[in-house]
């Protein structure tokens, strides 16, 4: 395997200490956003290479979410496998580890792991908590990373990076989803997140490259659902539709559970 610092901008890998300083700081969660995250011409390959929406597989529409999401690498360009396996990479994970401080970080291989998510003019995902785990490799999901890339994006597409209060009271942070940038945030109850509704013309869409990093079940676990919270400004109709909806998720797939039913939906949100 190639050197992560061919993939990964290496000013990026040489500031761990600042950065560690800034996740561990940041308000309302941990969290810190990157800029120029990846060596510029890998960032413009991924960019150029996008597959297009109509091929991701999964479609996901719905009252709270509206974009396209696939983790089928094989189907894609050879950068896609290479980014990918330079941020799934040990050195990586140690360096992930050490920036944020949480011991003993690795992905997966599954859809859980790294993807993509894309989404076209409207595209949208409600206020959400990721769940929590693995259940299939039973991991406890700690940390995201989300790398944007959106070459030509305009503040006026919206479709910022929301992290809300924990009260889901304001929104305390947006961070826009511009070219090779790279947020990377832990995920826990204190880390509402989202994007609104974008608007954007026919051949422009919002694109990003995710994966999700887990540590073995430990001290601390208590699984947690993901879950969608309504915004304060949002009409009541929703707000009601929105949590009679996620208490029938959350307790159908706890009764599964109990059933021992493991193959669930537990695809992220972001």
């Amino acid at each position: 395997m190639q050197p992560i610092s061919s993939i990964i901008n290496p000013e990026v890998l040489n500031q761990k200490e600042k950065l560690s300083k800034l996740f561990k700081e940041a308000q309302p969660c941990r969290h810190v956003a990157i800029e120029n995250f990846l060596n510029p011409q890998i960032a413009d390959q991924l960019f150029e290479n996008f597959p297009p929406f109509e091929t991701l597989n999964v479609k996901r529409k719905s009252i709270n979410e509206d974009k396209a999401e696939d983790y089928h690498f094989e189907r894609w360009h050879p950068i896609f496998s290479q980014v990918r396996d330079a941020v799934q990479s040990e050195e990586f994970c140690t360096w992930l580890s050490e920036m944020t401080g949480v011991e003993g970080l690795r992905s997966t291989d599954d859809s859980l792991g790294s993807g993509l998510h894309q989404g076209k003019n409207g595209s949208f995902v409600d206020v959400h908590v990721d769940v929590n785990m693995n259940p299939e490799k039973g991991l406890w999901r700690r940390i995201n990373l989300l790398i944007y890339l959106n070459k030509y994006w305009k503040p006026e597409y919206g479709g910022d990076l929301e992290l809300w209060d924990v009260e889901m009271k304001k929104c305390v942070k947006k961070i826009p989803p511009f070219h090779n940038v790279a947020v990377i945030f832990y995920t826990d109850d204190n880390s509402p997140h989202g994007y609104s509704r974008i608007h954007v013309p026919e051949h422009e869409s919002r694109k990003s490259f995710y994966t999700y990093y887990y540590t073995p079940i430990g001290e601390g676990f208590t699984y947690r659902d993901s879950k969608f919270l309504p915004r304060p400004d949002e009409s009541l109709g929703k707000k009601l539709i929105t949590n009679v909806k996620e208490t029938i998720k959350i307790n159908t797939k706890r009764a599964l559970k109990f059933l021992g039913v493991k193959k669930l939906d537990f695809q992220d949100k972001n």
